[in-house]
This record gives structure tokens, C-alpha cells and sequence, in this order.
């Protein structure tokens, strides 16, 4: 999944210019993309909220054009039922809130009428309290309760099963430890969950842990580990900002995990 920002402050890099998102989805696709998530608010630690309608006007005709020009499926990252409806309106499949329904339950609802498919991530509070939040007494329990209660009220609004996916959260309401935990646990959560898996660890700052302290564009290197951790623990999606690297990545981990699956099977 390529990460398409139209946002002037994301700690990746953005720009509300659509005409620089619609040609970064193009070259994600072109270096190997499955699917890009389109997002018009930064949720990253600290960032201040956006309105609907200037979300609107960021990710609507990116998603438009994206739709228009791709073959391969839009995603339209967002917090609220409203945006959430117009992308889909024009043109975008699936939907990936970062709340996990917590900000705007609607959301669910509207997605399951529309036949979209639903990205529940794991995060608690806002981007202003979440750090606050990071406090458990289990992880990885902590985590699988509150998203299968985000599951159950997606279902309840609607949307079936077979179409909602789970995101752990790497990076929300987390401190490193638990970024690194949730990555070395993952075989849990998926057996637990019983869902595709979404992980996005791409350049996050919990990376700075093992990198230094490197700004986000500079972070591809242990990005590319996390990213080989997650496909041999089970990922099914993985969410990425520099796809024509990680794309090879990605390849060789499951080139990885094929032949230990082949080698375990073996008498």
C-alpha cells in the first residue's frame, strides 16, 4: 500500500497540490503498488485537527484522478463519515480509519452501505492526547480486545466481515517498545484477530530507536527492516511511503517465508 500525503505538514513530506499526489500514485503504481491510501490530515503525534471540508478539498480530486487513471485500488485514508463517503462516491474502495471508529462511529455505516471495505487501526485518544494514552498492562491483549470491539461495531453498522481488515497501530498511542513489540508479536495478533493484517511501519519515529536521530525521509533503512519483520510474522498488507524499494523488499521476505513454510512441511 503506497502512503499518498496531501497534507502541507506530514512528518513524511506532502503537499496539498493535487497534481503532485495524483503523479506520486501514478509512479507507486508503476513501481509495483497493490493499492494507495489517500489521506488529506496528518494523524501523526502533536498534529492539529482538520476540517471536513478542507479534507475535502485536499483528497477529492486526487481520489477522482486516482480512480480515473489507476487499475489498481484506491484507498482513502480518513477519520470521517463525511469524507469517507464523498471518496468512495468518487471512486475509492476502501476505507482506512485511524480511530478505529472511536472518532466518528458513523464511518462504519457509511462505508458498509456502500459496499467499501473497512481498515480498523488501533490507536487510543486523538493526535494531541495519544502519547498520553500509551499505558498498558498487556499489550497485545489490550490490543485484541479493543479491536475486535471496533470489529463488532463495524459489523453491527454493517459491514461484513470479509471486508473489514485490522491495523495494530504501530506508532499510535505507542511508545517504541511497544512499536517494536507489536512488530515481534505480530503471529499473535493474527491468530487472535483472524484478520488480513495492515501494518505501517514506514519511517515512523519509532525507528530512531535503532537509526538514530534521523529525519523521517531518512528512515528507509530500518523502515526496510520493520517491513521484512512484518511480511515474515504474517502481514497482508503492508503501508509504505518509498514503494519501488520496499516493493523488492517485500519480495525477497516473502521469498523468505515461502521457503521456511516449505521447510516445515518437509519430513
Amino acid at each position: 500500500m503506497g502512503i499518498v500525503n496531501v497534507t502541507p505538514d506530514s512528518f513524511a513530506g506532502g503537499s496539498v497540490e493535487p497534481s503532485r499526489a495524483i503523479e506520486a500514485a501514478v509512479r507507486m503504481e508503476a513501481e509495483g503498488a497493490d493499492l494507495v491510501d489517500i489521506g488529506g490530515e496528518s494523524t501523526r503525534p502533536g498534529a492539529d485537527p482538520v476540517s471536513a471540508d478542507e479534507e475535502l478539498a485536499r483528497v477529492l480530486p486526487v481520489v477522482r484522478a486516482a480512480a480515473e487513471r489507476l487499475r489498481i485500488p484506491v484507498s482513502i485514508d480518513t477519520r470521517k463519515a463525511v469524507v469517507a463517503e464523498a471518496a468512495i462516491e468518487g471512486g475509492a474502495v476502501i476505507v482506512n480509519d485511524v480511530s478505529g471508529l472511536s472518532h466518528d462511529p458513523a464511518l462504519a455505516r457509511v462505508t458498509g452501505g456502500r459496499g467499501a471495505a473497512l481498515i480498523l487501526m488501533h490507536s487510543r485518544g486523538d493526535p494531541k492526547s495519544m502519547g498520553e494514552r500509551a499505558v498498558y498492562k498487556d499489550l497485545v491483549s489490550e490490543i485484541v480486545d479493543e479491536l475486535r470491539d471496533a470489529t463488532a461495531t463495524a459489523v453491527r453498522s454493517g459491514v461484513p466481515i470479509d471486508r473489514i481488515l485490522v491495523d495494530p497501530g504501530i506508532g499510535f498511542a505507542k511508545r517504541p517498545s511497544h512499536s517494536y513489540g507489536v512488530l515481534a508479536r505480530l503471529p499473535e495478533l493474527a491468530a487472535a484477530l483472524d484478520r488480513p493484517l495492515v501494518v505501517g511501519p514506514s519511517r515512523k519515529s519509532f525507528l530512531r530507536e535503532a537509526a538514530g536521530d534521523r529525519p523521517a525521509a531518512e528512515r528507509d533503512w530500518p523502515t526496510a527492516a520493520a517491513v521484512t519483520a512484518a511480511v515474515l510474522f504474517g502481514a497482508h498488507i503492508v503501508r509504505v511511503h518509498a514503494v519501488g524499494e520496499m516493493v523488492q523488499v517485500i519480495r525477497a521476505a516473502e521469498e523468505i517465508r515461502k521457503a521456511a513454510a516449505r521447510t516445515s512441511h518437509e519430513p
